[in-house]
């Protein structure tokens, strides 16, 4: 596995990556869908939920959906959700021993990164994708904007606190091509079976990315 460019499926896919918390399997298929209508198919269901591995298998098997799994923190975690049919894990942060899971399994790997030290062991590991979590918390856009010049080989998915609100201010960075958010995928909307305005969520999302770039 080419560590450096593993992941640039995920990053390139579409400029959010919806976060998704699944408390019903059931309901997966349906989210995927909805997501994937709205043009956003990559979808990192969260290990928050005893649900989430059935929930995982379900959105793999949704027509245009890239499914992966997100907050994980151990290599079995890694193995069963690569049984299930992830295509890339994501992280908080990261250990020397999930890199070197992810590397064994040849899973694709968005390891978390939020100080100078933890982004240069992961160049150093041959990383260039990086998670940047938490990412409001930690500093927010100018925080990360002070590592496009000194870590130029680097394009980080922020997540945590990331909304519509403030998205610009994301992916107006260099560095900064994808963003990782539970908004597109709200609780309440999951819940009452929604599928429409996930969708209109994800659609949004879409158009202010789009006009961000022009």
């Amino acid at each position: 596995m080419n560590r450096a460019t593993a992941t640039d499926f995920v990053i390139d896919a579409a400029p959010v990556i919806p976060v998704v918390v699944i408390e019903d399997a059931s309901r997966a298929a349906d989210v995927a869908k909805a997501l994937v209508a709205g043009g956003l198919p990559c979808i990192e269901i969260t290990l928050r939920t005893p649900a989430a591995m059935a929930a995982l298998e379900a959105v793999a098997g949704v027509e245009g959906a890239i499914p992966g799994v997100g907050t994980v923190v151990s290599v079995e975690q890694m193995q069963a959700a690569q049984r299930a049919g992830a295509q890339f894990a994501v992280s908080p942060g990261h250990t020397p021993g999930l890199l070197d899971g992810a590397e064994d399994l040849g899973l694709p790997y968005l390891p978390g990164a939020a100080t100078p030290a933890e982004m240069q062991a992961l160049i150093e590991r041959g990383y260039s994708n990086l998670k940047f979590f938490p990412a409001e918390a930690s500093g927010g856009a100018a925080y990360l904007k002070n590592f496009a010049t000194v870590f130029q080989s680097i394009r980080f998915c922020p997540t945590g606190g990331v909304s519509l609100a403030n998205l610009d201010e994301y992916l107006s960075l260099p560095n900064v091509d994808v963003v990782g958010g539970s908004w597109v995928a709200p609780k309440s909307a999951i819940q009452a079976g929604d599928w429409d305005e996930l969708t209109a969520l994800a659609r949004d999302a879409i158009k202010a990315a789009n006009v961000i770039n022009a």
